[in-house]
């Protein structure tokens, strides 16, 4: 079976959306991620695809031993509009943002900005890995400057993640993971939904907890409050390359699906 998808030119880059059934287009071959908001929000409205696109993330806090590869997921996207198709295309299409995200310019000078920014503020210690933090927090920001420009399409994401059969999903990946199986996909979902961190991205404070959490997943210390400046200048570093960073422009925050949503003033005009 083969993976198809479709495409449009934008700028230097194509973008590539896997598997959109009954398209006949042949793909070129994904690599690995972003993060999850920047993977997911154009795919809102293909709920297993959305899930899809969060699975490389979700399995790295649920067991790191499992890995999503190319190779074992390519065949399942076979086009067919089935819940393994599409949990298949959504893993592909991460793939395929990580292996531009991380070798793009723009994120390639404000990592690396960044990571020299932590060094300064740290100990000189093993404790803290600054080009790690460097890489971690140019992604979490992109997702916060994403939510913070539009929050409406934040919750559209947490609804239709909220919809999804997470058990088709923990099937569809157990499939074709590589390292073993997992039966904690399902309740990864679910606290996923629950919690709603994503919004936590957009405040420099609380941006740091979660960086924290991160830090202690991979054991590395935890940041102090002194680099809050960095996440602050970081912040200001991805502002104006968002566009550059993925490699699409994001939708207008009033664009759904194709459509224009009315503002409150012009649903009481129309009444």
């Amino acid at each position: 079976m083969s993976r198809v998808g479709a495409s449009a030119s934008l700028g230097n880059r194509r973008q590539i959306v896997h598997n959109a059934p009954g398209d006949g287009n042949v793909m070129p071959p994904t690599g690995a991620a972003v993060n999850y908001f920047a993977h997911g929000l154009r795919f809102i409205d293909r709920p297993l695809f959305l899930a899809g696109t969060a699975v490389p993330d979700w399995l790295s806090v649920v067991d790191r031993r499992m890995r999503m590869r190319h190779r074992l997921v390519a065949p399942v996207a076979d086009s067919s509009g089935s819940p393994a198709a599409e949990v298949a295309a959504g893993v592909l299409q991460h793939l395929d943002d990580d292996q531009y995200f991380h070798r793009c310019r723009a994120f390639v000078e404000i990592s690396g900005t960044l990571a020299v920014a932590f060094r300064d503020r740290l100990p000189g210690t093993s404790d803290y890995r600054p080009g790690v933090l460097g890489h971690i927090t140019s992604e979490l920001l992109l997702d916060g400057v994403l939510i913070e420009r539009d929050p409406g399409r934040l919750e559209q994401y947490y609804e239709a993640m909220a919809g999804v059969d997470a058990f088709a999903v923990q099937e569809a990946v157990n499939g074709m993971a590589r390292g073993g199986t997992t039966e904690g996909l399902v309740e990864m979902v679910s606290q996923f939904c629950q919690r709603r961190f994503l919004g936590d991205y957009v405040d420099p404070e609380r941006l740091l907890y979660r960086l924290n959490q991160v830090m202690r997943r991979i054991k590395l210390a935890s940041l102090p409050d002194e680099v809050l400046p960095v996440i602050e200048r970081g912040r200001e570093l991805v502002e104006p390359r968002v566009s550059e960073l993925l490699g699409w422009t994001p939708p207008e925050p009033d664009e759904i699906f194709g459509r224009t949503v009315e503002s409150p003033e012009e649903r009481t005009e129309s009444q």
